[in-house]
C-alpha cells in the first residue's frame, strides 16, 4: 500500500503543477489580435481541369 500512496501522490501532484501552469498562463498572457490578409491566386479558386 504505501508505494501506491506515493504513487498517487505523486500523480496528483503532477497534475496540481500542469493545472497551476494552465492557469497562469491563462491568466498573463494577452493574446495578439490583429486583422490578417492572405492571398489566393485566381488558378487555386477556378481550377481548369
Amino acid at each position: 500500500m504505501p508505494t501506491l500512496f506515493r504513487f498517487l501522490t505523486t500523480i496528483a501532484i503532477l497534475v496540481g503543477i500542469v493545472y497551476g501552469a494552465m492557469f497562469a498562463l491563462v491568466t498573463f498572457v494577452e493574446p495578439r489580435t490583429g486583422e490578417m490578409t492572405v492571398r489566393i491566386p485566381a488558378e487555386k479558386l477556378n481550377p481548369r481541369d
